[in-house]
């Protein structure tokens, strides 16, 4: 099986980014970014990110998770502990994370240290989910390997009855990672190639660098 794709081409002209124009704090630009394509309104679930982490096995392993709080500290998304995931970042907490907004023709790429959320911080966000997604949480024994679908159906029937009129606690090995930057790097498209990349990187006294890249 064979396909030729060099002739799927895209002219990128929708923005510039200049270090003259970027804030000093990285957050600052990742926000205006978010709330643009936020509000451009053709991107659904804008909050989708990539996650890439170095696994026991050591080999890369990348996968979209959904970013659910940013602030000045950094990135939170929440994950099942026990999960290849949540194993790899125990092992190796340094990670990336990457952003592709194609409306807009922007990437971000965050290299970073993942770790913990406090408890009441996981715990808040758990009980927002819906009962259904709760419940999720605690039938799926994420990443393990299945003999059939039917098995994880009689998991959620179990918990379903289990917590039948109840409040559904989080379970311990369920909850969050705040992803604290080391570096970001804002990619904006343009035509010919010649790629507009702008990257922060932290420096010992906390501020940052602001490079522009080659393309």
């Amino acid at each position: 099986m064979e396909k030729d794709l060099s002739n799927h081409r895209k002219v990128y002209e929708k923005g510039a980014l200049t270090k003259a124009s970027v804030p000093e704090n990285p957050m600052e630009l990742f926000q205006k970014w978010f709330y643009e394509v936020e509000n451009f309104g053709s991107t659904e679930e804008v909050n989708a990110m990539t996650i890439s982490t170095i696994g026991l096995d050591n080999f890369p392993k990348s996968r979209v998770v959904l970013l659910k709080k940013f602030n000045r500290e950094g990135f939170i998304f929440f994950t099942n502990y026990l999960s290849e995931k949540g194993k790899a970042i125990e092992a190796n907490p340094n990670i990336c994370l990457s952003f592709f907004w194609n409306d807009m023709e922007q990437q971000i790429i965050i290299k970073g240290v993942a770790e913990k959320t406090t408890k009441n911080i996981s715990d808040g966000y758990f009980e927002s989910r819906p009962s259904g997604s709760k419940l999720g949480a605690w039938c799926s024994k994420q990443s393990s390997i299945l003999s059939s679908r039917k098995t994880l159906d009689t998991s959620l029937r179990i918990f379903e009855e289990k917590y039948k009129n109840l409040e559904i606690p989080r379970p311990d090995n369920w909850g969050g990672y705040l992803v604290k930057p080391i570096s970001i790097e804002f990619w904006q498209g343009r035509p010919n190639r010649m790629h507009d990349r702008i990257r922060y990187s932290l420096q010992k006294n906390f501020d940052w660098k602001i490079e522009r890249l080659a393309p």
